[in-house]
């Protein structure tokens, strides 16, 4: 299977955040944020394994500042991680007021996609081929949260009995 880069697969969006997406304190409910966060996470998986994929997890969710109405949503997304059927999908979200030009970092997430064949079966993704040393560092970094999430469920298992 051939490999392929980050930028074969790297996903900028931005939208802009309306009263639909407001929550009771009149800020964007984080619930709107998470969907757009998963629904840009999906569009790399999808890219990079050529195939169906599934959320498996949200390993790490953080929001940093608020988001207004009005303001736009940028989200920066790309894969830091292959590894035989999952893969790593890394995500900056930032805000921009459009009339100050202000942008500021407002969440930040990985998620754990799953590669699924037509049968619905977790199936190979490419190889990751990293190309720049920001490339490098977090594919290390997600190398670590993977190895990390695998002795997590492992002492899960141990746990249940």
């Amino acid at each position: 299977m051939k490999a392929k880069t980050v930028e074969e697969s790297r996903v900028f969006i931005v939208q802009q955040m309306t009263q639909m997406d407001a929550n009771m304190a009149g800020n964007v409910h984080g619930g709107s944020i998470m969907k757009l966060i998963d629904s840009t996470a999906g569009i790399v998986a999808v890219r990079h394994a050529s195939t169906n994929v599934v959320t498996a997890a949200i390993d790490r969710l953080d929001f940093h500042n608020p988001v207004y109405i009005g303001e736009l949503l940028k989200l920066k997304t790309s894969i830091n991680y292959a590894g035989n059927t999952s893969m790593e999908i890394g995500v900056r979200v930032e805000a921009e007021n459009f009339h100050s030009g202000e942008r500021r970092h407002t969440a930040s997430a990985y998620l754990t996609f799953v590669a699924l064949d037509s049968n619905g079966k977790p199936t190979q993704v490419p190889p990751l081929e990293l190309k720049t040393e920001d490339e490098i560092r977090r594919n290390a970094e997600a190398k670590e949260r993977h190895r990390l999430r695998v002795l997590e469920r492992k002492r899960e298992k141990e746990a249940q009995g």
